[in-house]
């Protein structure tokens, strides 16, 4: 059952990054996932549930590299390896990136629950943790959430913005150079402005 309750969200999720929910049928779901369309209403009411689904079990995946950042963790490190995880999940999720992005641009009308609950308090608490490395001398003087914001920007811009990419230096993630190339620069800096300058 599990198995083809993801089977579903999959299909619905190559679906939805390139037609979005109105541009997208529950019979295209239910071929695409190779069920019927009478068994794919077994797992999910409606379209808009599938929707749902798709984009609550995104957001869980999302913030897997977020929930890594722990008050022992050394920041600079720590943060460095959330960069390059972020990155990695552009290379490796690219539909489901889009797709993210594309209901925070239309206002996020079946996420705000989910944003405005589990999201928040995730973001509240690992800022909490950001501001007592800042607190304790580890990092610079930095509002947290501008620190993620500027993380989340950046990272996902290489799936968001792959066309744009390419058409700029013909090549995006699936050049595993190109991933390590981009993956040092935003690292470099983002990193060397969260650093303690001395005698700053």
């Amino acid at each position: 059952m599990e198995a083809k309750r993801n089977a579903i969200l999959d299909a619905a999720l190559s679906l939805f990054s390139r037609y979005g929910l109105h541009g997208t049928t529950v019979e295209e779901i239910a071929r695409t996932a190779g069920v019927s369309k009478t068994n794919l209403f077994y797992y999910f009411a409606s379209k808009e549930e599938v929707y749902v689904g798709v984009l609550s079990r995104l957001l869980d995946q999302w913030l897997d590299p977020l929930r890594e950042l722990q008050l022992d963790t050394d920041p600079i490190k720590g943060i460095g390896e959330y960069i390059r995880r972020k990155i990695l999940f552009s290379r490796t999720h690219p539909e489901a990136s889009r797709l993210f992005c594309l209901e925070m641009v239309q206002g996020a009308p079946l996420l705000r629950h989910e944003l405005e609950t589990s999201l928040k308090e995730l973001v509240d608490a690992k800022a909490q943790v950001i501001r007592a490395w800042t607190a304790a001398g580890k990092l610079g003087p930095i509002d947290p959430h501008h620190l993620i914001f500027s993380i989340w920007a950046t990272t996902q811009h290489y799936a968001d913005f792959a066309s744009q990419i390419d058409a700029l230096l013909n090549t995006g993630l699936d050049d595993e150079r190109f991933v390590e190339e981009a993956t040092r620069n935003v690292q470099r800096i983002i990193l060397d402005g969260l650093r303690v300058r001395q005698g700053g």
